[in-house]
Parts: structure tokens; C-alpha cells; sequence
């Protein structure tokens, strides 16, 4: 394999790669929009369009959907949740380097919501170029990540004159945003069709610019729904007020009840599986290029940084459980007045979670306590919106090596170990279900918005993750499969 012609091929054509993923972006792949189901679906067809043109063999959908369930609420029968359509799954491979090992590259399509849409500099879903950023929903999590593989394939293909130096195959999912309940399904049930040696996952970022890192672990996560029934309609708060119970109070009352001031969680048990960090690892966290108030300042926006007492914000973020509340819709929102008491009200929480929590056991310990709670007159019931388990991955092995090799001649430092607050649920199941070793090799910033207005991704970093996975795939080409 002629690593410098596919080095050179991406430098060659990196403004082409640019200008194909600002197309991309432009599609608003909103996975939990039912809206957007159109646009989701175009995207990836889009991706699926673009593997088949660069030489990938076997290109095609993969439907998914979800099972048929059972839920039961505050009162009253269970009732069935019906199966639902998925957004679908893009698949390829190339599998004709006998002997060498297999990669399956993992990345994901969907994007969270743009809003609130006021607070974007340009428009979310047409990608802008400032300062040497490209500013996009998705740019970085994960369209502008995911990208890269793609890239990266086509200037291997392109130097080895239609073929790879090693075995690959392409998984893309479309619901990450979501859950990644369809994908899930799939490894579950034919993760045989999915036989690598190693997995590559791009939805992660660099500690700090500049700085090669390679993520090791993520928090698992429990997204949950409180919904507190009152009266049976909306009634006039002069007439019923005093005497009719008002379903915000009650989730206001209970929601101060899930952690004191201090940020400790107060759902009992909830701690009793929690794994500390090793020495080890703690020490290696002490060393990062950190500065707290810097991090205040230009990532939180904040006046203070808050927090279990006792524990360092890189301890605080990447290896305890946390616990917070993302929207309470309902009752009346618009301009004027209304003076109404609403027959509900909703709330949304979610909990992080650390090895070795689990996430049926947590959810588990929190709907109980949340129950408890629950204030006079009122009834509520508490769903599971989705979830996936907390995960460390091991560095002692040959993939990883081969990264921070491939890493430290694009960068020419040292690779970082870290890990990542958020949730990547796809790293358990590949792990679980499958027995793979997992990569994750991300290039974005910790000021890239992810999820916020104005996502970016700093340009220089998608060009440079391009070569470093061409690099990566070049070492690999020397190792041998382990799997027969």
C-alpha cells in the first residue's frame, strides 16, 4: 500500500472533501423529528451514494425498527407500545485482503435539533466557513467525524488502484441522537454480518487542540420522561386555585428532591455500584493540560462551575453519575397571559452513568425513589426514552498502538488517554455483543457546540483526521488478522 500517494491524494483533494460534506450538512437529518423522516432517509442515501461511488462493494439500507412492548403506567391496564420504523442503517464493505485484519467503521448520520434557532450566527443547515471553522449542525457530531472514514477510504482506494490495504466494512446508523435502538437490534441479532477484528468509532474529541487523544471510556446513560397528572382538564387558577393540585409544582417538588445543593444524586442505592478511576488513571488526568477557570470561562459560560464537593472536574465529568433536567414542556407558553392550571405537565432527565453501573438497575432505583414522591392529588408515570451502558475500553493492544503511531506522525506529539462524559451506547453493544476491541479515534475541539448552536468543526482537525486514519489503516495493513 502507498501510504504517501494516499496521504497526498487527501491533501490534493481536501477542499473537494469540504464541499462534498457541506452537502451533507445541508441535509437536516433531524432523527427525532418524525418531520425530518424524509430528510433522514436522504442522508442516508447520500452516504450510501458516495461508498458505492468510491469502490465499496455490497452498498445498501438496512431497515430497522423496534420492538412491540409493554408499559405500565401510574394507574390502569398496560398498554402495548407498538413497534416503530427506524431510520435505516448504511452498510458496505471490502473484504479482499486475505490475512489482514478487518475494521468496522462506525459513525452515525443523524443530528440533534438545531434550536433554539436565534442563537445561531448563520443558519444551522448551511454550512458556513469563519475563522477556519466549519460552522453546521453535525459538522462535528458526527456527519463531519463520520466523513473522514469516508475519505480516508477513497484516497486508500485511489492509491491502491481499487483496493485496500486491509478488510473493511461500514456500518452508518441514523439514530445515535436517539438512543441507536435500530443498530442495537441489529448487532444483537446478526452482529455475525458485522465480523471484524477491530471497530473504529470517530464521535469523540481531542483534549485539547493540537493534542492527539484517544478516548477510553464513556458514560452510560438513562433518558427518562416524568409526566405528573392533576385534574382531569385544564382549569381557571382563580376558581380552582388552592384547592386543585398543580402538576408543575408537583414535578417542581419533586425534581428538587433528585439531588441536594451539593450535586449529589439522593436516589437511594444509587451510588453502590459506582468504580472508581484507577490510581493510575487519576494520575494520568493530573498531568492534562488543564485550567479550570479557563474551562469556566470559555466552555461553561458560567459564573461558577458546580458539582459534587470532593472531586475534580475531569473526575466530576468523566467518572461520576450526574443528573439533569433538559425541558419541562407544557401548559401555557405563549405571549400574554393565561391564567390556567394544567391537567399535566412533562419533565425530561436523564441520568449519566459510570462503569459498573447498569442501565436497568438504575432506571430501576430511580422510578421507585421518583414514586415516592409523588405529591398529593397528583398520579405520574415514569418512562425509559432510551439508554445505553457506561464502557472502559482497554489500550493495551495492537490497534491502539498502531493509533497513537499513526497519530503521532500527523500531530508529532504524544497521544493523550482520556475518557468522555457523553454516551456512545454502539461501543457497548460492539464490545458486548461482538467481543470487539474499540478505537475511538474523534478529532473535534471541547469548544465545538456539539449539540448547542453554532457547532463547528475546526477544518484543519476533519483534514488531519483523514490522514491519521490513512496512516492508521496503513499500519494495520502490516499486522496480521486475528480473527479467521
Amino acid at each position: 500500500m502507498n501510504g504517501a500517494a494516499a496521504v497526498a491524494f487527501a491533501k490534493d483533494h481536501g477542499d473537494r472533501f469540504v464541499e462534498e460534506l457541506k452537502a451533507l450538512l445541508r441535509i437536516p437529518s433531524v432523527s427525532t423529528d418524525p418531520a425530518r423522516a424524509g430528510d433522514t432517509r436522504r442522508a442516508a442515501e447520500f452516504v450510501a451514494a458516495e461508498l458505492t461511488r468510491i469502490g465499496m462493494e455490497n452498498v445498501h439500507l438496512i431497515e430497522t425498527s423496534t420492538e412491540e412492548s409493554m408499559t405500565a403506567g401510574a394507574s390502569g391496564p398496560a398498554q402495548v407500545v407498538p413497534a416503530r420504523i427506524g431510520h435505516p442503517l448504511v452498510y458496505a464493505e471490502w473484504l479482499h485482503a486475505p490475512g489482514k485484519p478487518t475494521v468496522l467503521c462506525y459513525g452515525h448520520y443523524d443530528v440533534q435539533p438545531a434550536e433554539p434557532l436565534d442563537e445561531w450566527k448563520s443558519p444551522p443547515f448551511e454550512p458556513t466557513e469563519r475563522d477556519g471553522n466549519l460552522y453546521a449542525r453535525g459538522a462535528v457530531d458526527d456527519k463531519g467525524q463520520m466523513w473522514m472514514h469516508v475519505k480516508a477510504l477513497e484516497s486508500l482506494m485511489v492509491a491502491g488502484g481499487g483496493k485496500l490495504p486491509i478488510n473493511v466494512r461500514v456500518i452508518v446508523e441514523g439514530e445515535e441522537e436517539v438512543g441507536g435502538e435500530g443498530i442495537a437490534a441489529f448487532v444483537r441479532d446478526f452482529g455475525d454480518q458485522l465480523h471484524a477484528d477491530v471497530a473504529l468509532v470517530s464521535d469523540t474529541e481531542m483534549f485539547a487542540p493540537d493534542l492527539p487523544t484517544l478516548c477510553v471510556g464513556l458514560r452510560g446513560m438513562i433518558y427518562t420522561e416524568i409526566e405528573v397528572q392533576g385534574a382531569r382538564t385544564d382549569l381557571h387558577s382563580g376558581m380552582y386555585g388552592g384547592a386543585a393540585p398543580n402538576p408543575f409544582v408537583a414535578l417542581a417538588q419533586i425534581i428538587a428532591q433528585l439531588k441536594d445543593a451539593e450535586g449529589k444524586i439522593l436516589i437511594p442505592g444509587f451510588y453502590d455500584k459506582v468504580q472508581a478511576p484507577s490510581d493510575a488513571e487519576l494520575a494520568a488526568w493530573k498531568l492534562l493540560p488543564f485550567d479550570e477557570e479557563e474551562y469556566r470561562h470559555a466552555e461553561v459560560g458560567s459564573v461558577a462551575l458546580t458539582g459534587e464537593s470532593g472531586y475534580s472536574v475531569l473526575e466530576r465529568t468523566w467518572a461520576r453519575p450526574t443528573l439533569d433536567v433538559h425541558g419541562m414542556p407544557g401548559g401555557f407558553i405563549g405571549a400574554g397571559a393565561k391564567t390556567v392550571i394544567p391537567a399535566r405537565a412533562l419533565a425530561k432527565v436523564s441520568l449519566r452513568l459510570v462503569p459498573d453501573m447498569t442501565p436497568a438497575e438504575s432506571f430501576r432505583l430511580y422510578k421507585e425513589y421518583v414514586e415516592t414522591l409523588c405529591p398529593k392529588g397528583c398520579t405520574l408515570e415514569v418512562r425509559l426514552i432510551h439508554s445505553g451502558d457506561p464502557i472502559v475500553v482497554s489500550t493495551d493492544n495492537e490497534f491502539v498502538r498502531a493509533a497513537t503511531e499513526a497519530m503521532h506522525t500527523v500531530f508529532g506529539k504524544e497521544t493523550v488517554f482520556v475518557r468522555g462524559g457523553g454516551s456512545i451506547p454502539i461501543v457497548g453493544d460492539f464490545t458486548r455483543e461482538l467481543g470487539l476491541p474499540v478505537v475511538m479515534m474523534g478529532f473535534g475541539l471541547p469548544d465545538d457546540n456539539l449539540h448547542a448552536p453554532n457547532e463547528k468543526f475546526h477544518l484543519a482537525n476533519f483534514h488531519r483526521g483523514v490522514e491519521s486514519i490513512v496512516r492508521w489503516f496503513g499500519i494495520l495493513s502490516t499486522l496480521t488478522a486475528l480473527e479467521s
